[in-house]
């Protein structure tokens, strides 16, 4: 028994942590239930639900279970004249940056509904990704060293326009991905993006030059994962 629907959820802008914790509760639910399941006759289960949670955070730099602190070049002193936060997390990756103007989205999926496992469930991502960039105009690739999205991979000028990382349990996922759409990119000096120390970091609106309307790249995001995933948003 399958079900690829997803229950879609926009919180605006909200805290990091509040967030987490609110992927804990989803992810906790789906596999209680897919326990559940498993001790009971196939006739009598019930489909496991599936999330996507799309949001924006203040100011919050994410450390990867396997991450380097050494990544982030602040001080804790530093780090609240600039009004940011700091947690280490139970993702894979090393360090990120969250921030006003950055879409965050969170898949909280039952990948056994869709078919797929956890290197085909990134791929999915990235593609996602990729294919609502080129409603931009924008020609974006994966890295075969690095996962999320990139432009110009290879080249001298090779700058990361989208961060993945996720952590599974039991084929349900937390965590995901992270778009700048109209990012401040300064802060991204403050750390290594991902450990990379030789690579950039972009964002729709220096690429196009302009302001982008945020709600229009939701709405094409959400329209690409529903494309690439098989879904129904509801």
């Amino acid at each position: 028994m399958k079900n690829t629907k997803i229950e879609y959820h926009d919180l605006g802008i909200s805290d990091y942590k509040l967030t987490w914790n609110r992927q804990e509760e989803l992810m906790k639910q789906i596999v209680g239930q897919k326990n559940k399941n498993n001790a009971i006759a196939e006739d009598l289960r019930t489909a496991t639900p599936n999330y996507l949670i799309f949001v924006e955070h203040p100011h919050v730099y994410t450390l990867g279970k396997s991450g380097d602190e050494h990544n982030l070049l602040l001080n804790f002193i530093q780090l609240q004249a600039k009004e940011a936060s700091f947690y280490k997390t139970d993702r894979g990756g090393d360090i990120t940056y969250h921030g006003p103007g950055q879409l965050v989205g969170y898949p909280i999926l039952d990948l056994e509904n869709f078919g797929i496992g956890l290197r085909q469930y990134i791929y999915n991502v990235e593609e996602t990704i990729i294919r609502a960039l080129s409603v931009y105009g924008i020609e974006a690739a994966r890295d075969p060293q690095a996962t999320g999205v990139w432009l110009d991979v290879g080249k001298p000028a090779a700058r990361k326009i989208c961060a993945i990382g996720v952590k599974s349990s039991r084929f349900v996922t937390m965590h995901g991905f992270a778009i700048n759409i109209n990012s401040d990119l300064e802060y991204f000096n403050y750390i290594n993006p991902c450990g990379f120390s030789d690579k950039g970091v972009t964002s729709l609106q220096k690429e196009l030059g302009t302001k982008q309307d945020f709600e229009r790249a939701k709405e094409l995001i959400l329209e690409k994962f529903a494309e690439v995933f098989g879904a129904t948003m509801v």
